[in-house]
């Protein structure tokens, strides 16, 4: 195949991982409206010498799926699993068709980015079924980004800048897209456990149980250890994707750090993300508090990826990413 045929497949994947995912986010809607509602049980106890048993406000036990509820949660994930294979091409097409590595531009680097974060998902869904009900509030997510970015960052398959022609690309731009991704998927369940945890507490103080859609997301507790352990697992990587920043910075520009703006921004959410692991193992900022700090760390990410890349001037505009 020829380079502009392979650029065009790249480009039709794109296409048919946008509607995969979309028909995903259908399904998983479905699998939320058809899913069994939260059970009320009540718990009898002995009171007094005669036996007589005394009910005390009932005990509200996880949603589980029933059969219908089931059958649409498998195929969200079928289609999910396909779209992530489509994704996958719509990068490898990419790279086949302009013989580098597909994330040399704003269009690629997002789109990579977007499919780590799926990726993430579908790992944490296959091991953990219970966290399936997600699904919805990373799809819907990313069927949103993916429009804008075919929409607004939609580039041709091309060669390198000259800046960019480097095997620090490799290293620093990959685990980038990786923590990045991962963050993500992390930031969802932050915003999620505080939903969740508002709505506990609203029935802890004998409020009656709802039976809309966050009644039927994982207990509060479960999205809180999704949150910290994606956090976790992403931390290093964006640790170590900052510093190999620096030494290719070193190499290009002859300095480590500049206070570019790409440079301030991502030291900023080094800190944001370092203050949240730090906020969850201190007094008083567990829960709640140190959720807030993970959402925040999102909203910085978000606003790294889009306002200074497009709207800021600096030594990384050449790149967009």
């Amino acid at each position: 195949m020829t380079a502009d045929s392979l650029a065009s497949l790249s480009d039709s994947l794109f296409s048919i991982t946008v509607a995969l995912y979309s028909l995903a986010v259908v399904a998983f809607c479905a699998q939320l409206a058809f899913g069994r509602r939260p059970v009320r049980s009540p718990e009898l106890v002995g009171a007094g010498a005669a036996g007589a048993t005394t009910e005390v406000p009932p005990v509200e036990t996880p949603p589980a799926d029933d059969a219908r509820g089931r059958r649409w949660g498998l195929v969200a994930m079928g289609l999910t699993v396909l779209g992530v294979l489509a994704h996958t091409g719509v990068l490898v097409f990419r790279g086949l068709a302009t013989d580098r590595l597909p994330w040399g531009n704003m269009y690629e680097f997002a789109t990579a980015t977007v499919l780590v974060a799926v990726v993430a998902y579908a790992v944490l869904a296959v091991r953990a079924p219970g966290l399936r009900h997600l699904g919805l509030f990373v799809l819907a997510p990313v069927v949103l980004a993916l429009v804008l970015i075919g929409l607004f960052l939609y580039a041709d398959a091309g060669p390198l800048v000259a800046a960019l022609r480097s095997y620090w690309l490799a290293i620093h731009v990959t685990t980038a897209i990786i923590g990045f991704g991962i963050f993500f998927v992390s930031g969802i369940a932050s915003i999620l456990f505080l939903v969740r945890s508002r709505y506990e507490a609203r029935v802890a103080d004998g409020e009656a149980p709802g039976s809309g859609i966050v009644a039927k997301l994982p207990a509060a507790a479960a999205l809180d250890r999704v949150a910290h352990r994606t956090a976790v697992f992403g931390f290093p990587i964006w640790t170590f994707a900052v510093i190999a920043g620096a030494i290719w910075a070193e190499a290009a520009w002859g300095r480590f750090w500049g206070w570019d703006p790409k440079e301030t921004w991502a030291f900023i959410a080094w800190v944001v993300y370092a203050a949240y692991l730090h906020a969850r193992t201190t007094a008083g900022w567990r829960g709640r508090p140190a959720a807030w700090v993970n959402v925040v760390g999102l909203a910085v990410m978000i606003f790294n990826l889009l306002f200074v890349n497009m709207v800021s001037t600096g030594l990384h505009s050449y790149a967009g990413v």
